[in-house]
């Protein structure tokens, strides 16, 4: 079985898909525009960023929020040789698809830790990390694989959450900028949810399921998002916080902040 280790980003060993692979466009969060498999202009001969401390300040700040899941690091080691030696449109196919199957195993793992629906959700696992060892990952049908995760996901949510009010069921809301300073937001459903720029300072998130929300730019200081559900590295590096802001052990402190 897959250990959360296995999708994390190991930037060391991946041949920089993703400065090649993925299309930029200029603006807030890219400074250039790039067409997909064209590599990026601070990209070096070792497949790493030249701008790599610096890229916020640069115009880059897309990048410091990206995350592949570990996906860049699988594919080059299972291509053995980089795009630089050997044409890359495969490589650079597999990544969204394998990126999107390594996001649905992090959840599936968190599921686990909440010991609930064991049988299930393990089933998912063994599904799931069968279907990312496909040879041509592009023959995969993601949208298929997200509907049946999603229901133990949902089943595991309730569980946790438990029946709460319908104030607190925010599914799918827009909540752009919403003034949410303070609020009691535990144990809600947020999966979904547009918080763009929303004021989520000394809110109170323990618990809320996060999955698939948009957190950029949302304001995260003084939060509690103790164990949050199915919050993610991207989604924590898109918002803003501060020391004072509580995160579950499973995604570290964005240096930004």
């Amino acid at each position: 079985m897959p250990k959360r280790t296995d999708l994390r980003a190991d930037c060391g060993s991946c041949f920089g898909l993703c400065c090649v692979a993925l299309t930029f466009s200029k603006s807030a969060d890219f400074a250039i525009d790039k067409s997909a498999g064209e590599p990026c202009p601070n990209l070096d001969e070792t497949f790493r960023c030249t701008i790599h401390r610096k890229l916020r300040p640069a115009g880059f700040q897309g990048c410091t929020v990206y995350d592949c899941f570990g996906a860049g690091q699988e594919i080059s080691r299972r291509a053995g040789t980089s795009w630089r030696q050997q044409p890359g449109q495969q490589m650079f196919a597999a990544l969204p698809i394998l990126r999107q199957l390594h996001e649905l195993l992090w959840y599936l793992i968190e599921a686990l830790e909440h010991k609930a629906f064991d049988a299930e959700v393990r089933a998912a696992i063994d599904r799931v990390d069968s279907v990312r060892r496909t040879a041509d990952l592009t023959t995969v049908d993601v949208m298929a694989e997200r509907a049946a995760v999603n229901e133990v996901l949902v089943k595991t949510s309730r569980l946790v959450r438990g029946k709460q009010s319908k104030k607190k069921e925010r599914r799918g809301a827009d909540l752009i900028g919403a003034r949410l300073r303070g609020a009691d937001l535990a144990k809600a459903d947020l999966r979904g949810t547009y918080l763009i720029a929303a004021d989520l300072r000394d809110a109170d998130l323990r618990q809320a399921d996060l999955i698939g929300a948009d957190l950029r730019d949302a304001d995260l200081r003084g939060a509690d998002l103790t164990g949050a559900l199915f919050l993610t590295q991207s989604q924590v590096n898109a918002a803003r916080g501060d020391r004072a802001t509580k995160l579950p052990p499973s995604v570290a402190r964005p240096p930004h902040w």
